[in-house]
Parts: C-alpha cells; structure tokens; sequence
C-alpha cells in the first residue's frame, strides 16, 4: 500500500513524497482512512510509528475542503501535554500542509503571550495549543471555538497523568458538540482508556502493537551499580563508546543540572533541559542537541514527549522512573521509524522496586551487564516477572536424636510435676483476697 491509496489529494502527496516517504506505518495505513470518512478515533501505537502524521495528514485533507478559519476563530484544535510536543506537531502540519492553503498556529506557555494573540487575529485552520495556554488565550478573548470541527488529543494518557483532566474537562465544556474527536497515545491504562470513552462518541479503536510493550529495534540492559558510582560510570561508557549523542533522563530537575555540571567538568559537552527553563533555553538545547553541537542531553519525564531526533542512537536512565509506563516512553526516543537503538539503564539497589515493576509491565527481564570497575558493594538482587516477592525457604529445625530424652530419663530436678486432675467440686486451693488480681 502506498499514501495514494489512502484518499489524500495530489498537494498532500507531493509534500510527503519531498519528505521521502512511501509506504505509510501501520498507525497511519488503519487511522486515515477512518478519520477521513468522519469517524471518532482512538489510536494507540508505540512511539516512533507516526502516530503525528497519522492525524496530520488526514486533518489537512478535511480541512482543505471547507472554507478558511475567520478572526480569532479556529477550525481544529490539537492539545499536547508539553511544548517540546506542541512544537514537533506544528512542525509536522507546516511540513505536509506547505502547498495547501492551511493557516496553522501553534501556542503554549514559557514565552510572551502578545505575539500569540496577535497571530490568533487573522484565525487558525490548525491550532496546536498546551492547555494552559489555551485557557488564557480564551479568557482574553483571543481564540473562539463557535466553528470548530475537529478536537485531537495528543499523547492523551501523557496528558491525563501529567494532571492536566480539570483544565482538558474546562476546554471541553467551550466546545461544539458536534466535533470530530481523535485520541493519539503511545500507550492506554485500563483506567484512562475508560475515560477517554467519556470524551469520543462510538470510535474506531486501533491498537497497532500490544499495550506496554517496547520496540523489537531497541536493544536493551541494565548495569547495576551503586549510586554514587553513575556519574562516573556514564562518562566511562560515553568517553569508552565515543558516543556522539545520547539522551539521559534523570528522575528531578536538580539532578538534571547536577549530572550536567559533572559531565561538563570532564570535558563532555552537556546540555540539561526540564521544566524549570524557559523556552528559550529547551529550544535551544535540543537544537543544539540535533545538530551535534553537544553531546548529551540530559532531561526530566517531561521532557521524554515531543523529542523527535532522527536516527538517536543511545539512551539511558540514569534514574529508574518511578512510574513504569515512563519507562517505555523514555527508550522510545530511540529505535524509531525501523532504526536500530539501544537503551541502557544505571540501577542501584535502591531502584530493585522500580525494575521489577518495569519487567512486569513489558513482561521481559531486562539483561545484567556490570562494567569493571564497577562492580556494586550493594548488589541489586534478582527481580522476577512475578508479583509475589521471593522469600527465602526458612530451614527447618532438627535436634539431634540423642537430644530428645523422655521425662523418664530426665534428672529428678529437670523434671516437672504431674497434675492430678481434680476432683467434680474441688477448687485449685488457691486463694485471692481482694486487690490480689
């Protein structure tokens, strides 16, 4: 099957054969066709199969059809949990919507409110927005919802965990209820996929790979080691590999900055990018992350949606993240679109909890290297697919046969008295005087 069998117009299909594409990814082959004939959709798909194309180019082929968005008006908005995210999708629109006449805005927080709203005037076919943003560009006015026609939802479960289910029910109630509803995710818990039944009306579910699990081109392990040996360890695997990119999630953001200033102390170039810096600072890390201006990027879970770098060799988790789903996102950035990848992940014994449920929730035993040098003094002990713990079988207590003596061969003072049974109406002679008890 080729894109031109999907029902995409001649525009459409000269933007994605200058980008060098064929054949569409299963994700893209099952979604299109039935967002183009009106359908609510609920996709999920690993990352790095298109999921973003996957309603992009459907959403531009509709919208191509009708008539252009008017002042402050839009015609399909696009949530994403991150601006990282917002961005990439903004991107993906301009690329496969640049010989079509298809206004896009993209918007979210971190930067200067006033130029968004200023390009909001003219209207926005497309809009990307983070929901924050969102909310404060309708509370001044400066976006309407009365012509809307389609809603999607990217990295919905991403978006759900991250706590942002009051501001998305907010958006929802300004909407039209007429709308066509798509919901994007890598992965769906059982209990958000209840939810976002709550939200799409009779869809079209496609489910392209089992839930939870990693790609097959992601070659994975684990090094255990203790704690204060990983920055240490991750500048020898670096310096030893010549890596000349590789991503690292850390589980906060002062270890983001701390591991960036080590790496940096030893020659590495390093970036660090995460929550608490501005816009600017993130954009410009990762760009200079994509053009190999640096050679680590070090980033929190926020971070870990919206990164889109071709061709990324290497991940590591230098911290275990404490939600296990986070896990397969993190090694997603690597191993995309067929390319071969490879994730690493620096455990210590505190982290066995955390292994054992990522093993759980992939449903495979991650292989043990340790590097020489190395070597744990706390050793991470063996995690297992099971639920229940292992606990050591508690030996049984023996005594020697010549150490059971019967009463009879005990000497006289080791003996205890027998009782005689009493009598019917014979008390035990013991007597209580009041206060005694």
């Amino acid at each position: 099957m080729t894109f031109a069998n999907l029902g995409l117009s001649p525009s459409i299909l000269q933007a994605i054969a200058e980008q060098g594409y064929e054949h569409p990814s299963p994700i893209q082959s099952q979604a299109i066709p039935a967002i183009l004939t009106g359908h609510d959709v609920m996709a999920a798909a690993q990352t790095g199969t298109g999921k973003t194309a996957g309603f992009t180019l459907p959403m531009l082929e509709l919208l191509s059809r009708g008539e252009r968005a008017g002042p402050n008006q839009v015609r399909a908005l696009v949530l994403t949990p991150t601006r990282e995210l917002a961005a990439q999708v903004g991107d993906s629109v301009a690329t496969y919507g640049r010989h079509m006449p298809v206004r896009s805005v993209v918007v979210f927080g971190g930067v200067k409110i006033n130029p968004q709203m200023m390009n909001l005037r003219r209207g926005a076919d497309i809009l990307v927005a983070t929901p924050g943003r969102l909310l404060d560009l309708y509370n001044q006015n400066a976006v309407k919802f009365r012509h809307l026609e389609m809603l999607v939802l990217d990295e919905a479960d991403r978006m759900l965990d991250m706590g942002f289910i009051h501001d998305i029910r907010r958006i929802l109630s300004l909407l039209p209820a007429r709308r066509q509803n798509l919901l994007f995710s890598a992965t769906f818990s059982d209990d958000i996929r209840q939810l976002a039944k709550t939200i799409v009306h009779q869809p079209v579910e496609i489910d392209v790979s089992p839930r939870n699990t990693t790609a097959r081109t992601v070659r994975q392990c684990i090094y255990p080691v203790d704690k204060n040996k990983k920055p240490a360890l991750l500048t020898r695997l670096i310096e030893t590999h010549n890596w000349q990119q590789v991503l690292v999630f850390t589980r906060t953001k002062h270890g983001a900055n701390r591991l960036t200033r080590h790496l940096e102390s030893k020659g590495i170039l390093a970036a660090a990018i995460h929550g608490n810096k501005s816009q600017g600072a993130r954009t410009k890390a990762l760009a200079n992350f994509k053009s190999n201006e640096i050679t680590a990027l070090v980033a929190t879970d926020i971070a870990a949606r919206g990164l889109d770098i071709d061709q990324l060799p290497q991940v590591v988790n230098f911290d275990l993240p404490n939600v296990p789903e986070d896990y397969v996102h993190r090694i997603g950035r690597t191993g995309r679109a067929g390319a071969q990848g490879h994730a690493i992940s620096l455990v210590c014994a505190d982290e066995t909890k955390q292994l054992a449920d990522i093993e759980r929730l992939i449903n495979e035993l991650l292989p043990r290297e340790v590097v020489d040098g190395f070597e744990p003094v706390n050793q991470v002990p063996t995690t297992t697919l099971s639920n229940k713990p292992r606990r050591p079988k508690k030996p049984k207590k023996t005594q020697p046969e010549d150490s059971v003596q019967s009463r009879a061969e005990r000497p006289p003072q080791q003996r205890r008295p027998r009782r005689r049974p009493r009598k019917n109406g014979e008390t035990s002679g013991r007597v209580f005087t009041q206060g005694s008890r």
